[in-house]
């Protein structure tokens, strides 16, 4: 390994300690620990490239024994535990299922001409794939059934807050290694895979809620490539529905290249093209900040940025008209 290799892990850990420091003050200091740990840098250059970031390896030690109390304790399991970390690490995949990041993607979803097939890209466990099986609260405008978990969204600008949730007749995710929510190995790093932080208790019980709904009513879940599955995913929509190819927070995590493969695929398809990505993620959605994919996201419709929202959901911001 070289010193460029070991100073551009430390960069990526750096630029993680601002994106994490609003919503968990805990791993931005485990990640400032680790960019000036020799120790760990080179523990994480001996990974293959793309098992590298902070959230796999934080989340990682969080679903073996909780999350490190400060960055002494991270180093000293990565020391004395690194065969263990090792495999948990290349086992794994950042796969974080927030449910709550339905509250963006409803007000689309309830405009578009229904019935609905979601074919979700990098879907985990799906559980975003049930946007008419949970409840919202839009600055106290309540949407959808009431005895259901409540996903809270606080609002700004012209906010098409739906009067009902859409009527879905298909589930399909499409995934590497899609996550079985009735596991609970893989329930546990859906968990672990949360931020420790003001929130994660909330964030705790509506992922286990979400499961619960997921695993009453199974999506079709697709093992593979997104390019590749894609076409296998419309041989199972639904007869006269509207197809709505999403995706949420997903296309950081995938080359460049295919990226690009992609949106060129998406874009040739009858389909709708719903998105919750990072400015630049997708072709016309703005220009990917420096430093990183930024701390908020665009809410996009056929390329159309429509909104910005919090990466985690809980805030919706309105840019546009009418997304139908």
């Amino acid at each position: 390994m070289s010193d460029e290799d070991l100073d551009r892990i430390a960069r990526g850990y750096r630029e993680f300690v601002a994106e994490a420091q609003p919503t968990s003050p805990l791993y931005a200091e485990l990640a400032g620990h680790v960019a000036g740990s020799g120790t760990v840098l080179r523990f994480l250059a001996g990974l293959p490239v793309g098992k590298r970031q902070p959230n796999l390896l934080l989340a990682a030690l969080q679903f073996l024994d909780g999350a490190p109390a400060d960055g002494a304790e991270l180093e000293r399991r990565i020391t004395k535990d690194n065969d263990r970390v090792r495999a948990t690490v290349l086992a794994r995949a950042t796969q974080t299922n927030e449910p709550a990041r339905c509250g963006a993607l409803l007000p689309v979803l309830a405009q578009l001409e229904g019935p609905l097939t979601l074919i979700e890209v990098g879907t985990s466990a799906g559980l975003c794939l049930y946007p008419d099986r949970y409840g919202y609260d839009y600055d106290g405008v309540q949407v959808g059934p009431a005895d259901s978990m409540r996903i809270r969204v606080e609002t700004s600008g012209a906010v098409p807050v739906p009067t009902a949730v859409p009527e879905v007749a298909a589930r399909i995710g499409i995934d590497l290694n899609p996550l079985d929510p009735t596991d609970a190995g893989d329930r546990d790093w859906l968990r672990a895979l949360i931020w420790p932080g003001p929130v994660a208790e909330e964030r705790r019980a509506r992922l286990d809620a979400a499961a619960e709904v997921a695993a009453r009513e199974p999506a079709t879940l697709l093992a593979g490539d997104l390019v590749d599955r894609l076409p296998d995913a419309l041989d199972l929509a639904a007869p006269g529905s509207t197809v709505v190819v999403m995706h949420t927070a997903v296309l950081p995590y995938v080359p460049g290249k295919v990226r690009a493969r992609f949106a060129e695929a998406v874009a040739g398809l009858p389909v709708r093209w719903l998105a919750q990505e990072p400015p630049g993620a997708v072709p016309g959605t703005g220009e990917r900040p420096a430093g990183g994919w930024g701390k908020e996201f665009v809410v996009s419709l056929d390329r159309r940025p429509l909104a910005r929202s919090a990466p985690h959901g809980g805030r919706l911001d309105w840019l546009a008209g009418d997304p139908a």
